[in-house]
C-alpha cells in the first residue's frame, strides 16, 4: 500500500467535486441518493441542531433552574466537529469539522462558566489569525471526537494519526501530546481506563499499515506495551472493548480505498463486501487473537465488556449492514437502518458469538459508570437524537420512520432488562449523557448513586441546557438546568473532570 498521511486521506483535493468524493466501491443500489443531486440542496450535517456555532464564548455564574449538587465540583466536557471558515458546504464532511471544546465549571452548587473553545491545530490557529508555537507535527489535525482526564491533564482525541492535543483548565490549547515521548504513531478516540489498574488502553488503526495496535499506557503515563495484530484490508477500528483479562476487537467490512484517497476523497472508508467481519479476542498482555465469524454489522460505540467464566460479554451499539461512514453527499454517514443496543456473548469454550439486541429503538452513545469499565456492570446510559437519527437515514431530507422523532435519555439496567427514559421535547437535541458518581471514593455506594449529566438544546431559548439527572430518579425532573448563552451542537464524546 502506498504511503498516506492525514493530509493526503481525510481532505479533499481542490476543486474536488464532492459528488466524486463521496462514492467509491461497493456503494450499492442507493444511486438515488446521488451526491450532486442531494448537495445542490440538502446539507443535514450543517443545519439545525448540527450548525455549527461561529463564536467562542465565555460566561460567569450561569443561571441555573433547580439545584446543582454541591457534590460536583469539576468540568464537563464535551468534543465535536465544528467547521470553522467553511467556504463551501460540497467539500464538507462532519466527521471532518474542526474540533471544539465545550465545558461547564461546576463548584461548591454553582455553575461558575461556560466556555467553548476551538482545538488550535495549525490549520485552526491559522483560520482564527495566530500564531502556532513550534513545529507543526505530522498528521496534524484539531482532534473532534473525545477528551478525556489524564493524570491531571486534558486530551482531545482523534482516531487513526493526529497526535491528542492537551488543554488547560480554561480549555486553552497547551499543544499537542506523545505520553511523555512513548506514543509512536496513530492513537485513537475511544481509550478505556482501567480503574482497578491504573492503565489506559487504546487500539489504533492507520491506513498505511497491514495491522492495528493494542497500546497500554502505565499509572506513569508512558505507553508501556505495544501489540501489533495483522489486519487485512486497512479497516476501521472506531472502538474496541476491555474486559479484566481480555481485549475484544471487532473487525467490520469498513476498509481504507487507497484509489478513492488519491482522487481525493474526504473519507475513503467504504463498505466492502468482500472483507468478512468477525470479533478477536486476545488476552490484554498480549499473545495470540481468536477470530470469530459474525453477520455483516457497523458495530459503533461500546458501552461495556466483562468477563464471565469461559465467556466475554460485550453490551455495544450497532448498526445494521451496510454503513456507509464517507455518506451519500449529504456530509455525514449514512445508514441502512437504525441503531439499536445488543449484547454479545463471546463463548470461547465452544468458539461463538450469540447476539442479541437489549433494546430495539434509535439509540447512541453509550456509557457506563466508568469506575466499572472492563468489570461487571448493570447500569447502562444511552441517547435517542431524533435530527441525528434523520441524518444518518435521509440524506436526501426525505421523511424517516416515525420512531426516529424521539428525543430522550435512556437508562438500561441490564440485570433486570428494563428502561427508564427521560423524555425530552421535540427540538430538544440531547447530546450524550455522562454518569458522575455522588461519591467517588465511596467503596460501598450503589452503581447509579449519582448523575446523569448531558447538553440539551432549548428549543424555545435557542441555546443549550446542562442538565443534571438524577440517576436513581431518571426519568423525574432535572435536579438541575443549567442556563448556557449559546447552542451547542450535536457531536461526538465528552468527559466528567473532578477536580483533584
Amino acid at each position: 500500500m502506498a504511503e498516506h498521511t492525514r493530509r493526503t486521506v481525510l481532505h479533499t483535493t481542490a476543486g474536488l467535486a464532492a459528488a466524486g468524493a463521496l462514492t467509491g466501491p461497493g456503494d450499492g443500489p442507493a444511486a438515488a441518493h446521488s451526491a450532486g443531486k442531494v448537495t445542490k440542496r440538502h446539507h443535514p450535517f450543517l443545519e439545525g441542531a448540527f450548525a455549527p456555532v461561529t463564536e467562542e464564548l465565555t460566561a460567569f455564574d450561569l443561571p441555573v433552574t433547580g439545584r446543582v449538587p454541591r457534590e460536583l465540583n469539576g468540568r464537563f466536557l464535551r468534543n465535536g466537529p465544528n467547521a470553522l471558515g467553511l467556504e463551501d458546504p460540497r467539500t464538507h464532511h462532519w466527521m471532518l469539522g474542526e474540533g471544539m471544546v465545550h465545558g461547564v465549571r461546576l463548584r461548591d452548587g454553582r455553575a461558575e462558566w461556560y466556555r467553548n473553545r476551538w482545538v488550535r491545530s495549525a490549520p485552526v490557529a491559522k483560520k482564527l489569525g495566530e500564531p502556532y508555537p513550534g513545529p507543526v507535527p505530522p498528521d496534524d489535525f484539531a482532534c473532534n471526537t473525545h477528551v478525556i482526564p489524564h493524570r491531571g491533564r486534558i486530551l482531545a482525541l482523534q482516531e487513526s494519526g493526529p497526535l491528542p492535543y492537551e488543554l488547560d483548565g480554561e480549555l486553552r490549547t497547551v499543544g499537542t501530546y506523545d505520553f511523555r515521548g512513548t506514543l509512536e504513531g496513530a492513537f485513537t478516540a475511544h481509550t478505556k481506563f482501567d480503574a482497578h489498574a491504573g492503565e489506559l488502553h487504546a487500539v489504533a488503526y492507520y491506513p498505511a499499515w497491514d495491522h492495528i495496535r493494542h497500546m497500554v499506557v502505565d499509572p506513569s503515563g508512558r505507553v508501556t506495551r505495544t501489540t501489533r495484530i495483522p489486519m487485512q484490508d486497512a479497516p476501521m477500528v472506531h472502538d474496541f472493548a476491555l474486559t479484566e483479562t481480555h481485549l475484544v476487537v471487532i473487525d467490520v467490512p469498513i476498509t481504507f480505498d487507497a484509489a478513492a484517497a488519491e482522487r481525493g476523497a474526504q473519507v475513503p472508508y467504504f463498505w466492502n463486501r468482500e472483507h468478512p467481519a468477525r470479533v478477536g479476542v486476545m488476552r490484554r498482555t498480549g499473545g495470540p487473537v481468536r477470530w470469530f465469524g459474525i453477520d455483516p454489522v457497523f458495530y459503533s460505540h461500546t458501552l461495556n465488556a466483562y468477563d464471565e467464566g469461559d465467556r466475554v460479554v460485550v453490551d455495544l451499539t450497532t448498526y445494521p449492514a451496510p454503513f456507509y461512514a464517507a455518506g451519500r453527499g449529504s456530509g455525514g454517514p449514512y445508514a441502512a437502518g437504525t441503531t439499536k443496543l445488543e449484547r454479545w456473548t463471546i463463548d470461547l469454550r465452544h468458539g461463538r458469538v450469540r447476539q442479541r439486541v437489549q433494546d430495539d429503538r434509535p439509540q447512541e452513545f453509550p456509557r457506563v459508570n466508568e469506575s466499572l469499565v472492563s468489570r461487571r456492570h448493570r447500569y447502562g446510559y444511552t441517547v435517542a437524537a431524533a435530527e441525528l437519527t434523520a441524518a444518518y437515514l435521509t440524506p436526501d431530507g426525505g421523511t424517516p420512520p416515525d420512531e426516529a422523532f424521539s428525543n430522550a435519555l435512556v437508562k438500561h439496567d441490564l440485570l433486570r432488562d428494563t428502561t427508564q427514559v427521560h423524555r425530552l421535547p421535540r427540538g430538544a437535541a440531547a447530546g450524550e449523557a455522562v454518569f458522575v458518581a455522588r461519591d467517588a471514593a465511596d467503596p460501598r455506594a450503589a452503581e447509579d448513586d449519582g448523575y446523569a449529566i448531558a447538553y440539551v438544546h432549548d428549543p424555545d431559548r435557542g441555546a443549550a441546557d446542562l442538565v443534571i439527572l438524577s440517576a436513581q430518579d431518571f426519568s423525574g425532573e432535572p435536579v438541575a438546568r443549567i442556563h448556557l448563552p449559546g447552542r451547542v451542537p450535536l457531536g461526538f464524546h465528552g468527559s466528567w473532570i473532578p477536580d483533584a
